[in-house]
């Protein structure tokens, strides 16, 4: 399968009972770039964009089975408090109601939740997609598309084995990524690491 580089400008609507409410969008100095085929972005909007040439716009809905899934209310945790301590204080910096933090299950695999409440006695996370639920509606433009060159390749895979430990955030500014993040001995015993938000 060939990998292509893609580069798109692109506005994403969720959709409720035909009315279209902005998400995120991008600006056109600055497009969403990736390559293809490493599940990097969605199967579904690949499908979609890949085929098409540069100057091409686009304009697709996808359903929630096709984008983030379905809303699912097991996704929803009540943990205890002591899961968010670092050196034996409650990490109030990070951990407030509506941050997006990372989190680790007991094989070392780290995904995102979002934090519901805080409560004397627990901490309620999320940890379905933000998007999860939603029809979803993508217009826009294709910038570039055209084969990745081996050294594009080569850098992703690097990043997707080697930076950040897998948790796929920068940490504090940037700077020696991969040293304090999960996966690189700055988790707690309770795996709730403080640099990954």
């Amino acid at each position: 399968m060939e990998h292509r580089f893609i580069s798109v400008h692109y506005q994403l609507y969720s959709v409720k009972d035909g009315e279209r409410t902005l998400e995120e969008q991008t600006i056109r100095e600055k497009p969403f770039q990736f390559i293809s085929g490493f599940g990097v972005s969605l199967e579904a909007l690949e499908n979609q964009i890949l085929p098409l040439e540069k100057g091409s716009e686009f304009d697709f809905t996808l359903t929630p089975a096709e984008a983030f899934g379905e809303y699912e209310p097991q996704g929803v945790h009540k943990l205890e408090r002591e899961v968010f301590t670092v050196n034996g204080k409650f990490d109030s910096e990070n951990i407030y109601q509506g941050a997006i933090i990372t989190l680790c299950d007991s094989e070392d695999h780290h995904f995102p939740a979002r934090v519901v409440k805080l409560e004397a006695d627990g901490v309620t996370v999320d940890t379905n997609h933000p998007m999860a639920g939603k029809t979803l509606n993508f217009t826009g433009e294709m910038i570039e598309n055209r084969p990745a060159t081996e050294a594009e390749i080569n850098s992703l895979i690097k990043q997707m084995t080697g930076g950040c430990g897998g948790c796929g955030k920068h940490c504090g500014d940037g700077e020696g990524c991969g040293e304090g993040c999960c996966g690189e001995g700055d988790c707690n015993e309770d795996k709730h690491c403080g640099h990954c938000h």
